[in-house]
Parts: C-alpha cells; structure tokens; sequence
C-alpha cells in the first residue's frame, strides 16, 4: 500500500490494511500488535523522516509503502521512506530499572520510544537501505513456536 505523509489519515489507512489482511489471514490474534507496530512506523516517518535530494521533488508528497507479507511460520511488515538515513534501534536498556527507585520516568528515553515498543513486540527488527536512496524498516512476526531464530 502506498500512502502519503500529508494525507490526515494516513496512519488510519495504514492500520485498517493490516487489520484487513490480518482477518483475511486468520491472524486476528496479532492485530493489536500488528497494527500497534505499524502506528509506530508510520509515525516515525510522518515525524521523522526527510526524503534524500535525490527523491525529493518540490511540492509532492512525501511517499510511505507499507507491505506486509506472509510465509507459513512468518509475518514481515516493511514500511519505506524516503530518507535514507537509518532508525535510531534502541540496543538495549541502559541501566537497571531497580536502581532508578520512584523515578520511572527516568526509563522512559528522550527518542526511540516507538521503536522501543516495536522490538518488545516483534521477534525481530531491522533496517534495509534503498537502492536509488531511502530505506525499509522491517519487523518480523514468529508465526509458529517452531519457526526458528531470532535473527532476521
């Protein structure tokens, strides 16, 4: 599905394909993951992402492809944008929760939080540059207990 930035639904239509396909599929038990992954994603392009000079056309929209994709023990969702730099991927956390004591707050990063959510929710995610410019960022859902490993 492609979709554009400035459209005031976007994140909207994003959710109601994954929702479609996931019904379609018989997966209704991901849906609120799936869907949760996906408002992250887009998001993070609507707020984020700014296309590289050589995608960049004055006054077009900017463009968002989201695909999901099924194999029997897999599900991957790929969202494209147009700026070639790559996802701020929290690698993990930084200090113990039990020394922050009353100060929850303090776990919380000041950026990545959406990919934060995104990695407790998918087995795996990762990050592909374009060829002529932009990127996919990808998240993989184990289908089966025995589908495999961790790694994309």
């Amino acid at each position: 599905m492609t979709l554009f930035a400035e459209a005031p639904d976007t994140v909207q239509a994003a959710r109601n394909m994954a929702r479609t396909a996931l019904e379609d599929w018989g997966l209704n038990e991901l849906a609120e993951d799936v869907r949760l992954t996906i408002s992250e994603l887009v998001g993070n392009v609507l707020h984020h992402a700014i296309p590289d000079d050589c995608l960049a056309v004055p006054g077009a929209p900017r463009r968002i492809d989201v695909t999901l994709r099924k194999w029997p023990d897999w599900l991957v969702i790929g969202v494209t944008d147009e700026d070639s730099h790559p996802p701020t991927l929290p690698i993990g956390e930084g200090f113990s929760p039990q020394l922050v004591g009353d100060l929850q707050e303090a776990l919380i990063p000041d950026h990545g939080r959406g990919l934060l959510i995104i990695q407790r929710l998918a087995d795996a995610v990762w990050w592909s540059p374009g060829e002529t410019g932009g990127k996919t960022v990808l998240c993989r859902f184990n289908l089966s207990a025995g589908s495999g490993t961790q790694s994309p």
